[in-house]
């Protein structure tokens, strides 16, 4: 069986990675990547795949940098022409960029069946991008790997059928498993002399793009005893400066950093702040309590368990966040054991 997977994102590929390895025990199974380009990241060269151990994709697209809609359709026209000439039995595709959407509309209109891994999450924010790429994806995959229980009640409240619906667990539970083992300590750390700090990432446009927000943000961070550490994509202090807000003397602003650094600064932190998802649940993964600055999460089982508090912007809530940290303790397997990859490629092997 040759699988086409499509793939937009650094996060995506680390994702897929786990799957690529495990088909190495699956001789049966051929996979062809194709990297879109949604998001140029300088950190994806060939030292990239080579230290993350992830097949070198054969298409690259480069797609990024337009607007959603122009974005999804000139993806959409690429993938199309592959599909043709790559003729797979199937195409697969991961969580919720435009990639993904344009991945699963270019196979279902060849009539190419669809697996997509990350299924059935749900933030029930349609203002989200990444919500609609979810929704209409799931409405057209044949194959729908959910990484909990809360994902397939989602799916089956949507009215979709519970036979295409299988519960794998994450697939970034076998990522972080793997490079746990391989995590590096960044270069600058020592010279901070810290032996306690929290972790915090902000990139989501909601809060880079208002400077109300951005600035509620870092007076609630600047009411934290402990240091924080915060790599800081360029256009976002470029946002900073312009809106001219100052960041708290608490604060280490560092470049952006590789993601075994990244799961370095993860394992070692005291508490994580983000306003990402995925590092919610790398969080959730390393047995770290995490405050999210959003209003609504698609990890709702961290939020119900006691694991994870949503605060959004408002400094105050920060603030309360931050001096009664008093969640529940450890992890109850929510997203499964770490094999979602063996899962899924034994489901896909007895594919008819």
């Amino acid at each position: 069986m040759k699988i086409v997977t499509v793939l937009g994102a650094r996060p995506q590929f680390i994702k897929a990675a786990a799957f690529s390895r495990a088909i190495k025990n699956y001789p049966n199974i051929k996979e062809v990547i194709v990297h879109t380009g949604q998001h140029y990241d300088v950190n994806m060269s060939n030292v990239f795949f080579d230290e993350m151990d992830i097949p070198t994709p054969k298409y690259q697209l480069h797609t990024g940098g337009n607007s959603h809609g122009a974005m999804t359709g000139q993806q959409l026209e690429k993938i199309e022409e592959i599909l043709i000439l790559e003729k797979p039995d199937m195409v697969l595709v991961y969580g919720d960029t435009n990639s993904t959407l344009a991945g699963a509309l270019a196979a279902i209109k060849l009539h190419i069946p669809l697996a997509h891994v990350e299924a059935g999450l749900r933030s029930f924010n349609r203002r989200m991008p990444e919500e609609i790429n979810r929704i209409l994806t799931d409405q057209i995959s044949s194959y729908l790997f959910v990484p909990s229980l809360g994902s397939k009640q989602n799916l089956l409240n949507e009215g979709i059928d519970a036979n295409k619906i299988f519960v794998v667990g994450d697939i970034m539970y076998d990522v972080s498993l793997y490079y746990k083992e391989k995590m590096v300590k960044p270069t600058w750390f020592d010279n901070l002399k810290l032996k306690e700090f929290i972790l915090c990432t902000i990139h989501r446009a909601e809060n880079t793009d208002d400077a109300y927000k951005l600035k509620e943000i870092f007076e609630g961070l600047a009411t934290s005893e402990k240091s924080i550490i915060l790599p800081l994509h360029p256009r976002t202090l470029k946002k900073i400066k312009d809106y001219n807000l100052s960041i708290p003397s608490n604060i280490y602003v560092v470049d952006p950093i590789g993601y075994l650094e990244m799961v370095w600064l993860e394992v070692h932190c005291d508490l994580v702040v983000t306003d990402s998802g995925g590092v919610q649940k790398e969080a959730y993964f390393h047995n770290k309590q995490c405050v999210t600055l959003r209003e609504e999460t698609e990890w709702v089982e961290l939020v119900e368990a006691g694991l994870n508090r949503l605060v959004g912007h408002e400094a105050k809530k920060i603030q309360e966040a931050l001096v009664s940290v008093n969640f529940k303790d450890g992890n109850n397997n929510i997203y499964g054991a770490g094999d979602a990859a063996k899962k899924i490629l034994d489901i896909l092997e007895v594919y008819k």
